[in-house]
């Protein structure tokens, strides 16, 4: 899988979990959103948190 296919993939993964406005993310903070997500952390939150 390509490096654009990835992120694309990580944007629909975001996108799923309840984080809106993920297209100007990087891959590491998408993972990070992602991460805080799966612990239970709001969807907005965990991507406030994650592009800090």
């Amino acid at each position: 899988m390509g490096d654009r296919e990835k992120l694309h993939d990580l944007r629909q993964q975001a996108h799923d979990a309840g984080i809106e406005g993920n297209s100007k993310m990087t891959e590491e903070q998408l993972r990070e959103a992602l991460r805080r997500v799966g612990k239970g952390e709001p969807p907005q939150m965990a991507k406030q948190e994650a592009r800090r």
